[in-house]
C-alpha cells in the first residue's frame, strides 16, 4: 500500500462515519438522517411566506360595475348603417373596475380598501381568498383619505387581519405587498419601507390629507385597497398608488394607524370630519426670499424666514374670518413652529372644528398673533 493509500482509508473512514467510538467522528455524530415531520415548519420556509400566510385569508379581491355616459358620436356617423353597426349613441354603458381589500372585522363582514376602488360604483362583488364570491356594500367612503369600508353578509368564517402599528416602523423594515394586480389574485411582492410621512400634495395630490408609507415592494393597479404588511405578518398600511419611472416603480400605502381610526368612523355610518382653514399655501425658505427679494421686478417683498406662505385666501372661509391676508406667512401655530405647509396642515387636521387655534404670522416687517376657527372640509366625504 503507497503512502497516499495509507493516508486516504483512514480519512475517508472518518468522513464517511465508519469510526464506532464515541468521539466528534462517531457514528452518533454523523447520523444526519431525520425523522418525516421532526423539522418544525417555520425553518422550511422564509419568514415572508409565514407572514403571508398569516394574512392571506383575509385579503380579498374586490370587483365593481358602474354606469358611464356614453360619449356621443361625430354627427356624420349617425347614418342608419353606422347606427346599425355600432349600436345606439345614446344613453349609457357599464363600467368595470377592480380593487383589492383586507377584511378587518370577521363578525361585522367589514373589508378596508380605498375610496377610489368603490367610487360611485353601482355594484360590488368580493372574491373572499377561499374563491367564494359575495356581494359587498359600501358603507361609507373618504375622498380626503382614500379609504372607504365595504360590508360583506351573508359569509360565514371569515378571518380579520392582525393590524399592527404603524408609528413603530423605520426605514428599512421589510414591506410585503398583498392583493391583485391586474387581477392576479394572491400576489406577494417583497420590499423594504423607502421612507415614512411622505407628504402626499409632493406626489401631486392637493385635494388628500396623507403622511404616506413610501416601499419598493411591487405595487401594481388591482393592489388598490389591498394590505402591505411587515415582518410578522401585521398590517401596517393599506396600497394606495404607484408612481412609476424609467427605473423601478414608486409604491405608497397609508398607514394603518389612520386607515384604524377612518374605518371606525366610517364603519359606524358617520362621514369623516376634516378641519380646514381655506387657505393655500406654498413653502417659504429664507434663502428663496432672499433671493425674491433681490429681484427688482418682485411683486410682493417676502419675509426672509422659513414658513407657509399664503397664495390665496379662499371667500367666506375661516381664514377670511380671521384676517389672514395673501403674502402672510405662518411660522407657528399653537405654540409649535410651521416649517412648510405640511406641518401646519398636519396640525390642522388634529385640531377640533370650531375651536380657537393660534397662529403665528410675518406679515411684512411685523409679527402678528392670530386666533382662527378650523370649521369642517365641505365635501369631505
Amino acid at each position: 500500500m503507497t503512502l497516499l493509500s495509507t493516508l486516504l482509508v483512514p480519512l475517508l473512514a472518518l468522513l464517511l462515519g465508519f469510526g464506532a467510538g464515541p468521539g466528534p467522528f462517531g457514528a452518533a455524530a454523523l447520523a444526519l438522517e431525520v425523522a418525516p415531520g421532526s423539522v418544525p415548519a417555520s425553518t422550511s420556509h422564509s419568514f415572508v411566506a409565514e407572514a403571508a400566510r398569516a394574512v392571506a385569508p383575509a385579503v380579498v379581491r374586490i370587483d365593481t360595475e358602474r354606469d358611464v355616459a356614453r360619449q356621443p358620436f361625430d354627427p356624420a356617423l349617425l347614418d342608419p348603417f353606422l347606427r346599425e353597426l355600432f349600436g345606439d349613441p345614446s344613453g349609457s354603458m357599464r363600467e368595470r373596475g377592480q380593487g383589492s381589500g383586507v377584511v378587518i372585522d370577521a363578525g361585522k363582514g367589514l373589508v378596508l380598501t380605498n375610496a377610489h376602488v368603490v367610487d360611485q360604483v353601482d355594484s360590488v362583488e368580493v372574491t373572499l381568498a377561499d374563491g367564494r364570491q359575495v356581494d359587498g356594500a359600501v358603507v361609507g367612503a373618504d375622498s380626503v383619505t382614500d379609504l372607504a369600508v365595504v360590508k360583506i353578509s351573508g359569509s360565514r368564517d371569515l378571518r380579520a387581519a392582525p393590524l399592527g402599528d404603524s408609528e413603530a416602523l423605520e426605514v428599512g423594515d421589510w414591506a410585503i405587498a398583498m392583493g391583485s394586480p391586474y387581477g392576479l389574485e394572491r400576489t406577494v411582492t417583497l420590499g423594504i419601507v423607502s421612507s415614512l410621512h411622505r407628504n402626499i400634495n409632493s406626489l401631486g395630490f392637493s385635494d388628500k390629507r396623507l403622511d404616506l408609507i413610501q416601499t419598493d415592494a411591487a405595487i401594481n393597479p388591482g393592489n388598490s385597497g389591498g394590505p402591505l404588511i411587515n415582518a410578522s405578518g401585521e398590517v401596517i398600511g393599506i396600497n394606495t398608488l404607484v408612481r412609476s419611472g424609467p427605473g423601478a416603480g414608486l409604491g405608497f400605502a397609508i398607514p394603518i394607524n389612520l386607515a384604524r381610526g377612518v374605518a371606525s368612523q366610517l364603519s359606524s355610518g358617520g362621514q369623516v370630519v376634516h378641519p380646514y382653514l381655506g387657505l393655500q399655501l406654498v413653502p417659504l425658505t429664507a434663502r428663496r426670499a432672499r433671493d425674491n427679494n433681490r429681484d427688482p421686478d418682485a411683486l410682493l417683498q417676502l419675509p426672509e424666514r422659513d414658513g407657509a406662505l399664503v397664495q390665496r385666501v379662499l371667500p367666506e372661509s375661516p381664514a377670511e374670518s380671521a384676517g389672514l391676508r395673501r403674502g402672510d406667512l405662518v411660522v407657528g401655530v399653537a405654540d409649535q413652529p410651521v416649517p412648510d405647509p405640511a406641518s401646519l396642515l398636519e396640525r390642522v387636521e388634529h385640531s377640533t372644528v370650531g375651536q380657537p387655534l393660534p397662529l403665528t404670522v410675518v406679515r411684512g416687517q411685523r409679527e402678528l398673533n392670530l386666533t382662527i376657527k378650523p370649521a369642517a372640509l365641505p365635501h369631505s366625504g
